[in-house]
Formats: C-alpha cells, sequence, structure tokens
C-alpha cells in the first residue's frame, strides 16, 4: 500500500472552515476505489496545522488519484487556504491495513 503523511498549515482566517473547504475533495477521494483511507485530523499544539492521514491500495490506486479531476480542482482550490506548501511523507509498506501497537496492547480485548 502506498501509505502518505502530509501536514498543511492553514491561515488562521481559514482553519476552522478547513473541513468545509475540503469537503468535496475529501469526499471525492474517499469514493475512488482504491482508496483505503483518507482521514484529516487537527492539530492540538497549533490549530492551524491539520494533518492529512491517507492510504491508497497500490501505484495505480495512487496514479489514478493523481491523475483525478478533484486532484486537479483541489490543486487550484486549495493552496489559496494555505501558509506554505504542504509537506509530505510517501512511502510504500508491505501490508493492506492498520497493524496492532503491541506495545500498548488492551487486556481482554475482542476482535
Amino acid at each position: 500500500m502506498i501509505f502518505i503523511t502530509a501536514r498543511f498549515r492553514v491561515r488562521p482566517e481559514d482553519a476552522d472552515a478547513w473541513p468545509d473547504i475540503t469537503r468535496a475533495f475529501t469526499e471525492a477521494t474517499r469514493a475512488e476505489p482504491g482508496c483505503l483511507w483518507f482521514d484529516w485530523s487537527r492539530g492540538i499544539d497549533d490549530p492551524t496545522e491539520y494533518v492529512l492521514v491517507e492510504a491508497f491500495r497500490d501505484d495505480e490506486a495512487g496514479a489514478a488519484h493523481v491523475g483525478s479531476d478533484h486532484f486537479a480542482a483541489a490543486r487550484e482550490t486549495l493552496p489559496p487556504h494555505l501558509v506554505e506548501t504542504p509537506r509530505i511523507v510517501n512511502a510504500t509498506v508491505p501490508q493492506e491495513d492498520w497493524s496492532r501497537l503491541g506495545e500498548m496492547a488492551v487486556p481482554a480485548e475482542e476482535g
């Protein structure tokens, strides 16, 4: 799977509206057949920073995402709301889902 984490520093006046600003892009991406997840989180220490954690099935799914109309639209509509170019970590990992964090196992967990 392709695993991506990106940090977006949003203009302070747009920070509260960021979920609405990105809604169409987020929903369209989540609907892609090769998207495994596409989740936003807001920074605790810096409320103008959002972190995007996303994963795609394989290189083909990643290429389809980057080649999509909604990605092209996001390239035009999102940057005006940012204070800097987003920073990203992009890696291919040999798994298809989240692993369990054994060091913090919950006793008597079912499933």
